[in-house]
């Protein structure tokens, strides 16, 4: 059995502003992200061309914030929300949708698509391959926190939290749905692929990886369970992801064909 080692969340601090691990990770996951577009941007059959990156990643972030937010106030928060319209704005307490994240930036890039004249699917599935690995970083910032443990275990790697050993379930989501998601996806979009099978192949696995590891973690616990001692939140969101991922992977083959 592990022990967790209780890492300060903030690295330092200059007068009144902190630096804390978590924003680091999300630093590391944009720059990271930008410099693999600018590599993927460079093949010849690229939808983005290297010069629009950066206006590419800025529309992102955006919809990451924003979405990743409203996403938890909508999903996670409702009842804070109904009763103070401000908790929307109030970053300190709640935290950050994946799923609200997600609709955040397919909006984004829908809006970049349209700006520069291409189709919001093609957009997408340049982002898609991408993205994991600021959701590897995310994880691990979540791991820092000390944040999204799972349940209790005897599982040898399980850590050591407040007296009882807990799955890492957010290192598992961040070699899931970070590493092993992003080898999927890169070595599947290295050749040009029929549009919208990058962006399926994404929602479906991504989802299927979240419905799984969300078996190992605590639900939130003014949300429990919704049905049958088992169900989460994060699998009810999760599964359109997998309906709509393989739907999108059948429709883009059949074009093609």
């Amino acid at each position: 059995m592990l022990t967790y080692p209780e890492i300060d969340p903030i690295i330092f601090s200059i007068g009144a502003v902190k630096i804390r691990w978590y924003g680091l990770m999300y630093v590391i996951g944009f720059l990271l992200a930008w410099w693999l577009a600018r590599n993927r941007a460079r093949r010849s059959w690229s939808i983005i061309k290297p010069a629009q990156v950066d206006d590419l990643l800025f529309y992102g972030m955006l919809g990451v914030i924003v979405g990743g937010r409203v996403g938890y106030a909508f999903f996670y928060g409702f009842d804070q929300l109904t009763s103070d319209p401000l908790y929307l704005l109030k970053i300190t307490e709640g935290g950050m949708s994946f799923h609200g994240g997600l609709a955040g930036v397919m909006t984004a890039m829908w809006l970049y698509a349209r700006r520069i004249g291409v189709r919001g699917w093609a957009v997408l599935d340049f982002v898609a391959p991408i993205t994991p690995l600021g959701l590897f970083f995310g994880r691990v910032g979540n791991f820092i926190n000390g944040e999204l443990w799972g349940k209790p275990t005897d599982v040898p790697w399980g850590f050591q939290v407040n007296g009882q050993a807990l799955h890492p379930s957010m290192l598992y989501e961040a070699i899931l749905e970070g590493l092993v998601l992003f080898i999927i996806l890169w070595l599947f979009s290295r050749r040009e692929r029929p549009t919208m099978s990058v962006s399926g192949l994404f929602l479906f696995f991504y989802g299927v990886f979240r419905f799984a590891v969300e078996f190992l973690r605590v639900p939130d616990s003014h949300l429990g369970y919704l049905a049958l001692d088992w169900l989460t939140m994060g699998q009810v969101l999760s599964l359109p992801m997998v309906v709509l991922g393989a739907t999108l992977m059948f429709l883009a083959y059949r074009r093609q064909s």
